[in-house]
């Protein structure tokens, strides 16, 4: 087994910025035509909301990304479940990595999250990669 597979490793950290043109871009791309993702004004007026919200599937996308471009061609992805647990707004800087939970010659395990700017992990999250 390599290394780079030892239960407790550690999963780059990554960054994440959501801004206005980026929600518009990647909700016109899912049809997602929620007005909290693009109107301030009713997001904050109506929804009650501090700001703009990033969309939760946004956020389960980023965790993919950091679990896959750690991965590499080394692993297929099998599985991959997130929930979302508070709330992120636009230009709120969000830290997203994980670690190593299981590790086998055939499976690798990770276990995922999303922090915010205070600490607060707004979205957990897991993936499991066949070896390949």
């Amino acid at each position: 087994m390599k290394t780079k597979f030892q239960v407790g490793g550690v999963i780059p950290s990554r960054k994440f910025v959501a801004t206005n043109v980026s929600l518009f871009l990647y909700n016109a791309a899912v049809w997602n035509a929620h007005r909290i993702h693009y109107d301030e004004r009713y997001t904050v007026n109506v929804e009650n909301h501090a700001g703009i919200v990033v969309d939760g599937p946004l956020q389960g996308d980023w965790l993919t990304q950091i679990a896959v471009d750690w991965m590499g061609e080394d692993g297929v992805l099998k599985e991959f479940e997130y929930t979302n647990r508070i709330a992120s707004f636009v230009d709120e800087q969000l830290e997203g990595g994980g670690e190593i939970i299981e590790s086998t010659d055939q499976i690798v395990r990770l276990r995922l999250v999303l922090k915010n700017q205070r600490g607060q992990i707004t979205t957990p999250g897991s993936a499991l990669f066949d070896l390949i």
